[in-house]
């Protein structure tokens, strides 16, 4: 995450589901130096196990897992660009076709709600409808895939749209698709990349 641009220290978080709960990174520990017993398994009512305390935002890592069964790993960061737009609270329109890459024809912006609260993962839960990502208001992002390697390339490619519509805003008015041109894209992605 660091090296892609998406956290700088202790910020973010990311989790891979595990049979009957799933393994997240812990809180306030630098991602360098983390070894394997440094990582908790959590079950699905909110306890853990290993010698850490699991990340603040571990709520809405078990809400996903429970409520997604297609999710196999969880994503949070504080990346620039996503952040510059979530505290504006914006969702991302359609400026560009692969929007559709996370589900729909925007990305979400999650009401604000305080960090590791179930608020905000109850906020995130809606965001996240019928979608694989969203921004967390004066937060973040939030993606979620179907193993570590998706949700990190998800995220890689969360952060660089929100920094093309960032750049084009400062253009002007960016030209947004309409619904039928967003609904073709929409059913070609059901189909795109490797199988």
């Amino acid at each position: 995450m660091q090296p892609a641009g998406l956290n700088r220290g202790t910020a973010g978080n990311v989790s891979v589901r595990d049979s009957d709960g799933f393994l997240i990174t812990p809180t306030g520990m630098p991602y360098a130096g983390l070894e394997a017993e440094d990582i908790p398994h959590m079950a699905l009512d909110g306890s853990h196990q290993g010698r850490r305390k699991p990340s603040s935002e571990w709520r809405f890592h078990r809400d996903l897992y429970a409520a997604r069964p297609e999710f196999g790993a969880v994503l949070h960061a504080h990346s620039p660009f996503a952040v510059s737009l979530a505290c504006l609270r914006l969702e991302i329109p359609p400026f560009h076709y692969m929007i559709a890459r996370f589900g729909g024809d925007t990305v979400r912006c999650a009401d604000y709600a305080i960090f590791g609260s179930q608020a905000l993962s109850d906020a995130a839960l809606r965001a996240m409808e019928g979608r694989c990502a969203c921004l967390l208001a004066n937060h973040g992002l939030l993606v979620a895939g179907r193993d570590l390697d998706q949700a990190l390339a998800l995220a890689i490619e969360l952060e660089e749209l929100c920094e093309q519509y960032w750049r084009a805003c400062q253009l002007g008015q960016p030209v947004l698709l309409g619904k039928i041109e967003m609904d073709e894209v929409i059913d070609k992605f059901r189909s795109y990349g490797q199988q």
